[in-house]
């Protein structure tokens, strides 16, 4: 049978426990799993930290020379083998041929990002020439704000999440206030129903509709970094666009999390990071221009005569710094062994197996009322999240925290009640599943003697 196949998650687990004749919480379940995972292979192309190498270790508590459990590839992912020895060739060409690295070699500093940028649009579902590698996320948001933002006395205001990344809050709170509106009148925040934790779709449609005549764009999150809810993109920008809105994503936490189709879907702008560049996908009338968004053919001619490059190339301004390209082309050429669609057949069941096993063991029990438990805020649906499940505690989550990290445990925490676990198909197994459960009982139960 292939485990992988279409099937919910928990129907998976029930028939792989059924065949091999055990509990689906028996660390068997795991080890079959990991044995039929076409895409196991992966995981030797990263660098995995030893448990002794985390600073928070507490080896006392934990075999040190085990591999930790590496949960936080939503915050910064594992270093790719291959990442070093790019740098390294830079640097050693800049100590060989100073200058003419700009024009010489398998990655020409003056072009270098060019290069990889068909991978990237792979990654994305865009076509190559709709992809430009360049700036940091907080800076391309402002540049394609500037040119998608163009508010009226009738049209002015922008919707996005209530608890948006602090740089899209920041940035659209900036660009409403620089056109000279006030972010009270045009900042349009949209909050779960009361007592709920996460959007519904037909409330952000239902929004759209009602006040779109008023809306100028429309920027939701790929993936909503806290709650870690996967937004229906292709919808939002279908009804966004059919008021008359410009539609744009922040997929910092949905590049290489979620299948994404940003060509197909027709949005009309989106960018993201992967801790060195941002990414914008879009056609744009007015703009900031600089130096590198000149054509290339024209370029060292240095007339100040503008040949700006269409679409989103012209929306480059500068060079982009070699050593941080040549992690980025590690990584997406890892990217380029398998496929986004492989990847995410296995990261539902992944984090559905997180899911079942935390629910098994840390749901709340009113037969035991004193009794640690945990309750999952990201959506249920596998369609509606990423590989993230987003973590609340009865208890002071501080504290489970601390436990986690000294036992080994790379996650993070995010105020002000949140662990997010990211288990990631690219290089986390199903066995790293099964132990974080066994250590997440052992974190709760002395972070409760602590209290005591």
């Amino acid at each position: 049978m292939d485990p992988f196949d279409a099937m919910s998650p928990r129907k998976v687990l029930e028939r792989v426990s059924t065949l091999l004749g055990c509990s689906q919480t028996s660390n068997e379940v795991a080890t079959y799993l990991d044995n039929h995972d076409e895409l196991k292979h992966l995981r030797e192309q990263f660098l995995l930290p030893k448990v002794a190498e985390l600073p928070p270790s507490d080896l006392t508590l934990v075999d040190g020379t085990k591999e930790c459990i590496y949960f936080v590839g939503n915050s910064l992912g594992l270093q790719p083998k291959m990442a070093k020895k790019y740098i390294d060739e830079e640097l050693d060409k800049w100590a060989k041929t100073g200058v003419h690295g700009h024009v010489q070699g398998s990655r020409p500093w003056a072009w270098a990002e060019n290069n990889i940028e068909g991978l990237m649009a792979n990654v994305v579902g865009a076509k190559a020439e709709e992809v430009a590698l360049m700036n940091g996320l907080t800076v391309n948001l402002h540049i394609l704000l500037l040119s998608f933002y163009k508010p009226t006395a009738k049209r002015h205001k922008i919707l996005l999440e209530d608890k948006a990344f602090p740089s899209d809050h920041y940035a659209v709170e900036s660009q409403i206030q620089l056109k000279g509106y006030d972010p009270k009148q045009s900042m349009l925040l949209m909050k779960p129903r009361p007592g709920e934790e996460v959007l519904r779709t037909e409330d952000i449609l239902d929004t759209i509709e009602k006040e779109g005549d008023s809306i100028a764009v429309v920027l939701f999150s790929g993936v909503q970094y806290y709650t870690g809810q996967l937004f229906d993109m292709a919808a939002i920008t279908k009804a966004g666009q059919k008021k008359g809105c410009y539609v744009g994503f922040d997929c910092a936490h949905a590049v290489g999390n979620a299948e994404l189709k940003l060509h197909d879907w027709g949005v009309d702008f989106a960018c993201w990071c992967s801790y060195k560049v941002s990414i914008g996908v879009c056609v744009a009338k007015s703009r900031l221009t600089g130096w590198w968004g000149h054509n290339l053919k024209t370029r060292f001619r240095m007339d100040n005569e503008m040949d700006l490059l269409p679409g989103i190339s012209g929306f480059r301004l500068s060079n982009q710094p070699i050593l941080l390209v040549c992690p980025l082309q590690a990584s997406l050429e890892v990217f380029a062994m398998t496929s986004m669609a492989a990847l995410r057949k296995k990261s539902r069941l992944l984090t559905g197996y997180l899911e079942c096993l935390i629910q098994h063991y840390y749901n709340k029990d009113e037969s035991q009322p004193h009794k640690p438990y945990v309750h999952i805020i990201t959506p249920s649906h596998p369609e509606e999240r990423g590989c993230q499940l987003s973590l609340s505690f009865s208890v002071p989550i501080a504290a489970i925290f601390q436990e986690l990290e000294k036992r080994g445990v790379a996650c993070d925490m995010r105020e002000p009640n949140v662990l997010r676990i990211a288990p990631v198909p690219l290089y986390n197994s199903f066995s790293d599943v099964h132990r974080f459960i066994t250590v997440l009982g052992s974190a709760l139960a002395a972070s409760k003697e602590l209290q005591q």
